[in-house]
């Protein structure tokens, strides 16, 4: 309730699209191994960009 108005910070924009690009990894693992090492690839950089901050 009282978050409801807080705007998210930077590192958390990062981690949710951190959380949906390992989803969408994991996800197209099965099917196209190469979109997934994609996927994954993507992720990682925006790993080390939340540990840079």
């Amino acid at each position: 309730m009282f978050g409801l108005f807080k705007k998210k910070s930077e590192k958390d924009k990062l981690y949710a699209q951190y959380k949906s690009l390992t989803k969408e990894a994991h996800k197209f693992s099965t099917i196209n191994r190469k979109l997934s090492d994609q996927k994954t690839y993507e992720a990682e950089e925006i790993m080390k960009k939340i540990e840079s901050l």
